[in-house]
């Protein structure tokens, strides 16, 4: 008998959110097996791009199954529509070809292509001028708050107004700042790492970090996909990129210890790069990279510590690693920052942290550029120059310009001898990170600056942009001199949003100390202040609007006016720990917050001489374990407020707020609602029913209905299950007047965000989830009207804004079937599986055995079988529930219609007994992990180094631990797994013969291994452990279909 099912429905849906449905008892309705990869796309139609021939693969967002597997319709990030592996057609590759200034032939496209292609008709300007496609799934991306710091923002624009192109999370952003408009380009599963951008500005390559990296490249003018590099670094991802200046070749370093230089014809359809060549792990991390301008099959990269020449050919790919020490010149060299070719002869700069410019010549001479290099060449350095006390940053040159960048926010302009041309400086600009230039050129009637030679003449360059290390974003005017600021985001993580319960206004708070509000429809920002030396870790608006907590990382609270963001009382201090949740009454009478220390603290509003003032009440080590929630209510018999909080602890604690006193924190319940799982989150369920309920989500992919009153638990339910569990949810506020009943869940996980349809049943396709923050995702926030859906990404420092789309999620549940059709596909073979037969075989012999297996007299055929029997059938179909658990089934479904008819109920159709079975079971099954954890837990290493339990000490534990089993359930228990009893167990209730089992113990070894317990105790398949994957997952021990 199988232990569970890991037959999960999934739909295949097509990047951005469209959708494409299986028919039920098809792969993706039926579920996927162990080894088949998620989140599948169908095919799609070939792009404008240089394609692949298909496989198995996802597009753009780079399938990649997670560590479980995912049910409902999980859409990836969405883009790289246009990048799968597709064959190129005709047209599509001599647009691409003609684009990038590559020949047809050496592109692989046939003679007789010609235009017609969206990236062949594409112009600049092409992407601002097409309206924004309405959104076809459940979510859509709108906006993005933020960007990475890290990674190089560059200058696209070709008029005064600046277009910027930057990373956020795993998202590219084209950023008009004059129309304060964006388009987001889609493609990414992993945080993207870096990018560069062609001489033209028309080609963009981005690369992330993570597992099953990709690398694509973007046609900027049209925001199409053109190419996607699967599998260019596996490992861990792509640590640092470059494009050469004819836009023909992509040069991309990996990280992890020992790195890896690859070259790609980009222009090619080739699955594989051209050459490349691992580095030794004593050069550092080299996360720069850059092509000679003068010659693509020369480029240089450097770490802190070390720089890298590299020459390469359709043969090979050969470097040179020159020493360089402080010794080298008796001066000290510092830490390098970046380094350039000289754009009129063979030397090479690079800059470093002391201020000073390393000047490398070659030792002996290059190669033709055609020819393959007998060996690499051999650069030196010839000469270490002090420019400046201040560090460079930034390194590069602009046309017959060195531009160099310091820590100071100078920006200098030097000429091929390295003299002083001109320098831009600006008081609140911090350390550059980037420098992008205009792509038009200069005025020649502005008033530009004199230039610093001796004759004295205009110093005439184009606009640039420079981004700083403080996540600030600077356009530079260089006729005049005129800094403005464009963007000036969180340069920390960003945990803490908020929405308005009445206005369309976003809070977000960053441990940088910045506070920001957003008017999300206009997206305007509109006020902020900053808390010098301190992390906002946590916000809340009051119900009415006019207040908004803050919660800090040192444990201080922070009551501020909505509107101005001034404190409304001085700030509180009563928490030890960083303040992790916190929240209003309804009545905004109460304020509470939970901290790390695993404490609650009650703030109530109260009238000191004549005015309204806050005030500490009390608080209380309330919980053992960190504390996942804290959720206020109000009663349901007046309209007092009650406070509740949910801990790892598995403790749902209820607070007697009317009966406490000043330092005094009453506790009115404390019940513990799990026995295995740990509950992650809490939210009030919506009034679908007469009885009130109580919402929770465990780590083991389960949500529970609790009665309000009596904490009983009345249902549980298979929740979203996409990699991840829940870690955090919001019940959508409905603006529906013609149906008050619909109602909806906004959710997170650890990397995705979700919406799913209430009342929640356990369909899987009721559920929708898309990647938001590959990174993790900190907060959720959803506004006032149930319209958009906020997240905040946490060190990634953005914060996305969703469109949800109601109705789209709503017509695709009908595509996964009525009635138990969606719970059939989670069975494994589905209605006409091996599996639901062997089910209805043991829902009927259940009906034997009640009505007795000897009698002789006439039976009764019925579709019921009665709540007894119902942990027997589950045993039968390898679910072996504990005897709380049983406890809840029977429950379940014993006072399922109590509330409205006053009965109980006393037997189970097949139909809900399927829909019990799918919802109680565990999601994924038993796996070898949990059970070598258990041994890492309870076992000692023997003499061999292995985890092993006693003999003695297991049988103990069995009898004193957990739900203690008998002497008498034990022998039970071995005698039928050892296989004393022949018959395999019994069929009527009653004793079993258990003289030999004293016997048995002397074929249990005395030490027990994990493998020993698995194989030869419980009789389960170990599996083989998996090879050559960068992603390991746990092995199902039994699954649908196979033997107990």
């Amino acid at each position: 008998m199988p232990l569970e099912s890991n037959a999960i429905s999934v739909s295949a849906v097509t990047s951005g959110g469209e959708r494409r449905r299986e028919t039920p008892g098809s792969a993706a309705a039926g579920g996927l097996g162990r080894g088949e990869r998620l989140f599948r796309q169908p095919p799609l139609p070939p792009p404008a791009c240089f394609g692949r021939k298909p496989k198995a693969r996802m597009d753009g967002s780079s399938e990649t199954a997670p560590e479980e597997p995912s049910q409902g319709r999980a859409d990836a990030s969405g883009a790289a529509r246009g990048a799968s592996r597709d064959a190129q057609t005709p047209r599509e590759a001599a647009g691409l070809a003609a684009a990038v200034g590559t020949s047809e032939e050496e592109a692989g496209a046939p003679r007789d292509a010609g235009p017609g292609s969206a990236v062949w008709t594409a112009a600049p300007g092409r992407l601002w001028q097409e309206a924004e496609a309405a959104g076809a799934g459940p979510l859509r991306l709108r906006r993005v708050l933020g960007y990475n710091s890290e990674v190089a923002v560059h200058s696209l624009g070709a008029g005064a107004a600046p277009v910027l192109l930057y990373a956020a999370s795993h998202a590219l952003v084209l950023h008009d700042a004059a129309g304060n408009r964006q388009r987001l380009l889609q493609g990414h599963r992993n945080v993207i790492s870096c990018l560069c951008v062609s001489e033209d500005k028309r080609w963009v390559a981005t690369a992330d970090r993570g597992p099953d990296a990709l690398v694509i490249v973007w046609d900027s003018f049209s925001g199409i996909p053109v190419h996607t590099i699967f599998d260019s670094h596996p490992a861990d991802g792509v640590a640092a990129i470059a494009i050469s200046r004819d836009a023909k070749y992509l040069a991309t370093i990996s990280t992890g210890t020992v790195q890896r230089v690859c070259v790609w014809k980009w222009t090619y359809p080739t699955e594989t790069p051209v050459c490349s060549v691992e580095l030794q792990p004593e050069f550092g991390c080299q996360d720069y990279v850059v092509f000679n301008p003068q010659n693509p099959y020369e480029f240089v990269s450097n770490s802190k510590t070390q720089v890298i020449f590299y020459l390469w050919s359709d043969t090979g790919l050969r470097y040179g690693a020159p020493p360089l020490t402080d010794g080298t010149f008796s001066k000290a060299v510092g830490h390098f920052s970046q380094s350039v070719f000289h754009f009129n002869n063979s030397q090479a700069l690079t800059g470093t942290s002391a201020g000073k410019l390393v000047l490398w010549d070659v030792v002996c001479p290059r190669p033709p550029p055609r020819e393959p290099p007998v060996k690499p060449h051999t650069m030196k350095a010839i000469k270490l120059m002090p420019m400046q006390k201040d560090g460079f940053t930034v390194l590069t040159v602009l046309e017959s310009y060195f531009v160099a960048c310091d820590v100071k926010g100078n920006v200098k302009f030097y000429d091929g001898q390295l003299q002083l041309l001109n320098w831009y400086s600006h008081l609140r600009v911090g350390p550059i990170r980037s420098i992008s230039f205009s792509k038009s050129p200069p005025s020649p009637s502005a008033d530009y600056a004199r230039s610093c030679t001796i004759g004295g003449q205009p110093f005439v360059v184009r606009n640039f942009i420079l981004s700083t290390a403080d996540a600030t974003v600077f356009h530079v005017a260089t006729d005049g001199t005129k800094y403005e600021k464009v963007m000036e985001e969180a340069k920390r993580a960003v945990n803490a949003i908020a929405c308005h319960p009445s206005q369309a206004l976003l809070a977000v708070g960053s441990h940088c100390g910045l506070l920001k509000v957003w008017d999300y429809e206009q997206t305007k920002y509109l006020v902020s202040r900053i808390f010098v030396g301190a992390s906002i870790q946590c916000l809340s608006y009051s119900p009415e609007g006019s207040l908004l907590a803050a919660g800090f990382t040192d444990g201080s609270v922070y009551i501020l006016d909505a509107i101005s963001l001034w404190s409304s009382c001085k700030e509180f201090k009563f928490s030890r720990g960083p303040v992790t949740h916190i929240a209003f009454s309804h009545n905004s009478e109460y304020l509470a917050t939970a901290d790390e220390k695993l404490s609650v603290t009650v703030y109530r509003r109260v009238l000191r001489n004549g005015q309204r003032c806050w005030e500490h009440l009390a608080g209380l080590h309330s919980h053992y374990k960190p504390i996942r929630s804290i959720l206020f209510g109000v009663q349901l018999d007046s309209d007092e407020p009650r406070l509740l909080s949910l801990g790892e602890d598995r403790q749902l604690v209820e607070y007697d707020l009317n009966s406490s006193s000043k330092d005094h924190l009453v506790v009115l319940h404390r019940d513990r609602i799990e026995q295995a799982a740990v509950p992650l989150c809490l939210a009030w369920y919506p009034q679908l029913s007469t009885e009130s309920f109580i919402l929770t989500a465990n780590s083991c992919y389960k949500m529970k209905l609790y009665n309000t009153t009596t904490k009983m638990c009345r249902k549980t339910l298979l929740g979203p299950t996409y990699g991840s569990p829940l870690e955090k949810m919001q019940i959508l506020p409905t603006t529906n007047p013609t149906d008050p009943q619909k109602h909806y869940l906004a959710y997170i996980t650890k990397d995705k965000v979700g919406v799913q349809i209430l009342p929640i049943d356990g369909n899987p396709h009721k559920s929708f989830a898309f990647i938001c923050h590959p990174g993790g995702v900190a907060d959720l926030a959803s506004s006032y009207d149930g319209r958009y859906v906020f997240t905040a990404g946490g060190h990634d420092c953005t914060v996305l804004k969703w469109e949800v789309n109601l109705p789209a999620l709503e017509a695709a549940v009908p595509l996964g079937g009525e009635d138990l059709v969606p719970f059939y596909s989670l069975l494994d073979g589905g209605r006409d599986g091996e599996f639901f037969r062997e089910l209805e075989d043991y829902f009927y012999y259940a009906q034997l055995r009640s009505h007795g297996m000897d009698t002789m007299e006439t039976r009764q055929v019925s579709t019921h079988i009665p709540l007894e029997e119902i942990p027997f059938v589950m045993r039968a179909m390898g679910f072996y529930p504990s005897e709380e658990k049983i406890e809840e089934m029977i429950n379940e479904v014993k006072f399922s219609e109590y509330v409205d008819t006053g009965k109980q109920v006393t037997k189970i159709n097949l139909g809900d007994f399927i829909k019990l079975y799918v919802n109680h079971r565990p999601a994924f099954g038993l796996s070898m992990k949990k059970i070598r954890r258990a041994f890492q837990v309870l076992g000692y290493d023997n003499e061999n180094g292995e985890k092993v339990i006693d003999r003695g000490d297991l049988l103990l534990l069995l009898q004193c631990r957990g739900e203690h089993m008998t002497e008498e359930e034990l022998a039970i228990c071995l005698t039928t797994l050892l296989g004393m009893n022949p018959e395999g167990g019994i069929s009527e209730l009653g004793t079993c013969d258990t003289s030999g089992a004293a016997a048995l113990l002397e074929e249990i070894p005395d030490e027990i291994t994990a493998e020993i317990f698995t194989a030869d105790i419980l009789g389960l398949p170990v599996p083989e452990p998996e090879k050559n994957k960068t992603e390991k997952r746990d092995e199902s021990l039994i699954h649908e279909g196979s033997e107990s």
